[in-house]
C-alpha cells in the first residue's frame, strides 16, 4: 500500500475566523492515498457499468469513428430512456475535428451503438470546429428533449472565439430533428463564415422554437455556458465559471459550485447571486464536481478528492447541503491508459449527473438510486448506479443465491465492475447443461486484454467471519483471484484460481500451492476467521478438505474485514498511461467464472 496522506495535507485550505463563511463546508474525516481507490470505503453496492470502450481499429460506433479521445459525458433521462452525450476526438483534447456522439440505453447496463449527433463543420482555413461542451441536454416545460453542443474553433474551443451553440430535438423514436444554431458568440472567429445551419427561430416547428425560446429565458441553467461564450458583452450571462452544477437548498435557494470548488447562491434562479467562495477544506481539483439533491432528502457532492489527480471519484453527503461530511468512493478502479494522448488525465473524472430540466428524481429505481456519468483515461465512457442511501456500511449476515435477480441484470447489494470486454451478469445457469441443477448465477466474463470484471460483497466489518461460496470455471488457464479486505482495501487473505490449473493461496506474502482445480465442475470454499481478536490467520476448505498444511497467515495485519473480492486478473494499485499499449483492439480468448451461494456470518 502507498503512504497515505492526511486529507488536510492535500487540500491546505484553511478557514481564519475573519473570514466570511461559504455556504459549503466540508468536515471530513478522510485520509486520501495515491492509489485506484484512495484508500476509501466504496459506497456500497455501487454498480460501475462501461457504456463506451475507444477503439482505434475496430470501431463500435455506428458512424465508423476509430477517435481514441472519448470525453465529456452527459447524462439525461427520458421517457424511459436514459441519453448520454460525449465528445469524440481523433487522439488528444482539442484534436479537430472534435464532434459531439450520442447513444442511448432502457436499463443502463446495455447501450445503442453511438451515432454523430453534433457532426463537425470545415472552416475556411482547412481546419474543423471542435466541440466542447458543458451542457448536454434540456427537457423543455412542454416535455420535448433537446440536445446541445457548442461548436468551438482551432486551437481551443472555449476561449470565447468559436462559433456558436447548436441545438437540435430528439424524437421518441430515437431519430434526431433538423440541427440550428441556438445562440451565436458574438466575438466569433470567422464572423462572415457563412453558416451550415439557421438560427432555431428559423425552424417551421413551434413547439420547438418555444422550446428554445424557454430555454434561453432560464438563467439558471444557461449559467453554464458562459463559459464557451466569455467575450460576450450583452448581458446575457449573470454569473461567470465553468462547468456549475446546484441544487435547491431547504431554504428553497439554489446552491451552485463550479470547477475550483467555487460556491455561490442565487434566491431567484440565476437571475443574480452572490459573491462566489471557495468551499472550505475541498480539494481544488480542475475536473469537474457534480452536486445533486438525492431521493433521501439528503444532498450528494461527487469530485475526485485531491488537488490534482483524478482518481478515486469519490462522494460526500449533507443534511442541509452546508456541512458534508464522511467520504467514500464512487469508482474505485484505475486501469492502464490503452492510448496514449495530448492532455489526456488519468481517472475517473469529468463527472456529470442526470442534467438538469430532468424531474429531481429521474432514472430506474429513482427513489433508491441515483446515476452518473463519466470518462475513464479520457477514452471510456462509464455510468455508475448508487444506491440511497449513500452508505459504506450494510447489517446482517449474508446469503446470496441471485434467485431473485432477473438473468442478464445485476444484484443487488453487490459492489460491481463491469467494463463492456469483462462483463458481470446474473445468468440463469439452468440453461446450461454443464452447470447442472442450478438457476441463477453470478459470471464474471473477461475478453479485455488490459482490464478485468470485479465483483465485491461489502459486509459487517468483523474480526471473525465464517465464509462460504461455489465457483464454476469454465476453463482452467485463466485467473480468478479472491481477496477478502478491510476498510482501507488492505488484503490479509489472499486466493487464486491460477491459469495453471492450480488453486494459490497467499501466506504471509508467499504464493503456496493448493492442489489441481477441476474445470466444468462446481468447488465450494469455505474460509474461516476465528473470532480471537488476536488471530492473524485464515483455515480454508475446498470441497471440505483443506488443501494446505496449516491455515494461511495474513499477507497484512488487519483488526477487521468487511469485504470479499472476486477478479478476473491480478490486483493493481494503479494503472499508467501515456504510450499506446499492444493488441488494445483485439479481445483475447473468453475466461468465465460463475460464482453462487455466497454466505458471510460474521462473529460476534
Amino acid at each position: 500500500m502507498s503512504p497515505r496522506l492526511p486529507l488536510a495535507l492535500l487540500l491546505p485550505l484553511a478557514l481564519h475566523a475573519s473570514e466570511p463563511v461559504p455556504p459549503v463546508i466540508y468536515t471530513g474525516p478522510a485520509e486520501v492515498a495515491p492509489t485506484a481507490d484512495g484508500g476509501l470505503q466504496p459506497v456500497a453496492g455501487v454498480q460501475n457499468i462501461q457504456v463506451f470502450r475507444a477503439n482505434r481499429t475496430a470501431s463500435a460506433h455506428a458512424d465508423g469513428l476509430t477517435d481514441t479521445y472519448i470525453h465529456a459525458p452527459m447524462l439525461a433521462y427520458w421517457r424511459g430512456r436514459f441519453y448520454l452525450e460525449y465528445l469524440s476526438g481523433a487522439v488528444n483534447e482539442h484534436d479537430n475535428p472534435t464532434v459531439t456522439s450520442l447513444t442511448t440505453s432502457a436499463d443502463g447496463l446495455t447501450w445503442d451503438a453511438p451515432r454523430i449527433l453534433f457532426p463537425a463543420i470545415t472552416l475556411p482555413d482547412g481546419t474543423h470546429t471542435i466541440a466542447h461542451q458543458r451542457m448536454g441536454f434540456y427537457v423543455a416545460p412542454d416535455g420535448r428533449l433537446l440536445a446541445l453542443s457548442f461548436y468551438g474553433t482551432p486551437p481551443s474551443p472555449n476561449d470565447g472565439k468559436g462559433l456558436g451553440r447548436a441545438v437540435r430535438d430528439i424524437h421518441a423514436d430515437g431519430s434526431f430533428g433538423d440541427l440550428y444554431f441556438i445562440r451565436l458568440n458574438t466575438k466569433r472567429d470567422f464572423p462572415d463564415l457563412p453558416l451550415p445551419y439557421q438560427l432555431y427561430s428559423a425552424a417551421p416547428d413551434p413547439g420547438f422554437v418555444s422550446a428554445c425560446d424557454a430555454l434561453l429565458a432560464d438563467k439558471l441553467v444557461t449559467a453554464q455556458w458562459w463559459e464557451e461564450d466569455q467575450l460576450d458583452e450583452s448581458g446575457f450571462y449573470r454569473v461567470k465559471g465553468k462547468a456549475l452544477s446546484y441544487v435547491t437548498r431547504p431554504d428553497g435557494s439554489t446552491l451552485g459550485i463550479w470547477k475550483n470548488r467555487l460556491v455561490a447562491t442565487t434566491t431567484n434562479q440565476g437571475e443574480s447571486w452572490s459573491e462566489k467562495k471557495f468551499a472550505a477544506n475541498l480539494p481544488n481539483n480542475a475536473s469537474k464536481y457534480w452536486l445533486q439533491n438525492t431521493a433521501d432528502g439528503r444532498y450528494a457532492l461527487i469530485f475526485n478528492p485531491t488537488n490534482r489527480n483524478r482518481y478515486p471519484l469519490a462522494v460526500t453527503t449533507s443534511e442541509d447541503s452546508a456541512t458534508f461530511k464522511g467520504l467514500a468512493s464512487i469508482h474505485s478502479e484505475l486501469p492502464d491508459q490503452r492510448f496514449g494522448g495530448y492532455l489526456k488525465n488519468m481517472g475517473p473524472q469529468y463527472v456529470r449527473g442526470i442534467e438538469a430540466g430532468n424531474p429531481p428524481k429521474a432514472g430506474p429505481d429513482a427513489t433508491s438510486t441515483f446515476w452518473l456519468t463519466y470518462s475513464v483515461n479520457k477514452e471510456d465512457i462509464w455510468v455508475a448506479r448508487v444506491p440511497v442511501p449513500v452508505t459504506t456500511a450494510v447489517t446482517g449476515p449474508i446469503h446470496d443465491d441471485f434467485e431473485a435477480t432477473k438473468p442478464g441484470a445485476l444484484p443487488a447489494g453487490w459492489n460491481i465492475y463491469s467494463p463492456l470486454w469483462a462483463p458481470v451478469r446474473v445468468r440463469a445457469a439452468v440453461t446450461d447443461e454443464i452447470c447442472g441443477p442450478r438457476t441463477n448465477v453470478l459470471e464474471l466474463r473477461d475478453e479485455d486484454p488490459y482490464d478485468y470484471a470485479r465483483a465485491v460483497r461489502v459486509f459487517p466489518a468483523t474480526h471473525g467471519v465464517k465464509i462460504s461460496f461455489s465457483i464454476f470455471a469454465r476453463q482452467n488457464n485463466a485467473r480468478l483471484e479472491i481477496d477478502l479486505l478491510d476498510a482501507k482495501g488492505a488484503r490479509p487473505v489472499r486466493i487464486a484460481l491460477g491459469e495453471d490449473g492450480h488453486v494459490w493461496v497467499c501466506h504471509e506474502a508467499q504464493w503456496i500451492d493448493g492442489g489441481v482445480y477441476t474445470e466444468l465442475s462446481w468447488h465450494k470454499f469455505v474460509l474461516e476467521i476465528p473470532a480471537a481478536i488476536d488471530a492473524d490467520r485464515c483455515a480454508l476448505l475446498v470441497d471440505g478438505k483443506s488443501p494446505l498444511s496449516r491455515p494461511a497467515f495474513f499477507t497484512d495485519p488487519v483488526k477487521t474485514v468487511e469485504r470479499l473480492s472476486f477478479r478476473t486478473g491480478p490486483y493493481r494499485e494503479r494503472g499508467y498511461g501515456g504510450r499506446d499499449l499492444p493488441g488494445a483492439d483485439a479481445k483475447v480468448p473468453a475466461a468465465s467464472f460463475l460464482i453462487d451461494d455466497v454466505v458471510i456470518t460474521p462473529s460476534p
